[in-house]
């Protein structure tokens, strides 16, 4: 039987109540170890507390308000093939998700969230899930002919990128002071309201606000690899489980790998929400890399 997921609260930040920490108390900190005994005690539980963001196509609240998106399809089958029947998601902040996870909030995170060495210090990825690149939204136009980061950096325009996203990191690197946005949806209205010239994020999360928003004052740039101090940012995401829960982060793999195993698989799972085999991690970028930062 496939997990169903439901909606279980929404946390725009950390001070989150205690009927909160309570209802997820399935997630708890460390007192129970990582390995077979943590993924039998979910198992008994019946459920598994998922940290989810705001970021269609990956993971959102759909008009139904339930969570919905690419990511959401996998946990729901990778999960109830490992026998537990329930997955429910808490919707917070992507800056937030890792700090919420290491607190007990939730038992993992499944955001589309980039491998990074300096995340990979703080928690355990799995492999690689989704493959992508970036885009820029801008007004419809394009009116300072913008395509890439450096394209940013020179134009000395006013980017927006979404707090603790992997764009954040790109423009720091290229000493761009970007306006942080909590979630797309800010940022779409930054340059929608002017305060903003650029809103950079995944193309597939770009491209899929532009075809869902209805409004013709903004398009997106095609997608590019960013290339940031002459080496390119092939960008990869994961699941991210806390440094402990090694053996149920093996597990998870074990049937990931099912589902990137060919397109025709992997697409069975995401098609719906826009990913193509494009997206597919061919097994070319492994988590190691992606964590020790070795990608020239």
């Amino acid at each position: 039987m496939s997990a169903r997921l439901r909606r279980h609260t929404a946390a725009a930040g950390l001070g989150v109540s205690a009927l909160l920490l309570a209802a997820c108390g399935g997630g708890g900190g460390n007192d129970t170890a990582g390995g077979e005994g943590r993924l039998d005690q979910l198992k008994d539980d019946g459920t598994i507390t998922v940290g989810f963001a705001g970021e269609a196509p990956y993971s959102f609240m759909g008009d139904d308000g339930e969570l919905a998106g690419a990511s959401v399809a996998l946990q729901e089958k990778i999960w109830g093939e490992l026998g537990i029947e329930n997955v429910e998601g808490v919707q917070a902040e992507f800056g937030q998700l890792i700090q919420g996870l290491n607190a007990g909030r939730f038992d993992i995170v499944a955001a589309g969230m980039s491998i990074l060495p300096e995340r990979c210090d703080q928690a355990l990825f799995s492999d690689p899930e989704f493959q992508y690149t970036t885009a820029l939204m801008v007004p419809a136009g394009n009116p300072n002919d913008l395509s890439d980061m450096q394209s940013i950096a020179e134009s000395g325009v006013t980017m927006a990128a979404m707090t603790g996203a992997i764009e954040s990191d790109y423009a720091s690197s290229l000493d761009i002071s970007p306006l942080q946005v909590g979630n797309p949806q800010d940022g779409m209205d930054a340059v929608t309201n002017g305060r903003a010239d650029v809103f950079a994020l995944t193309g597939i999360s770009l491209n899929w606000m532009a075809e869902n928003a209805g409004n013709d004052s903004i398009e997106v740039t095609e997608s590019f690899v960013a290339v940031i101090d002459d080496v390119e940012q092939v960008g990869a995401g994961g699941t991210v489980f806390r440094q402990d829960d090694t053996e149920l982060r093996d597990a998870y793999n074990e049937k990931l790998a099912e589902v990137t195993a060919d397109d025709d698989a992997y697409l069975d799972v995401v098609g719906d929400w826009g990913f193509t085999a494009a997206e597919r991690p061919a097994g070319d970028l492994t988590t190691e890399q992606l964590c020790s930062g070795e990608l020239g």
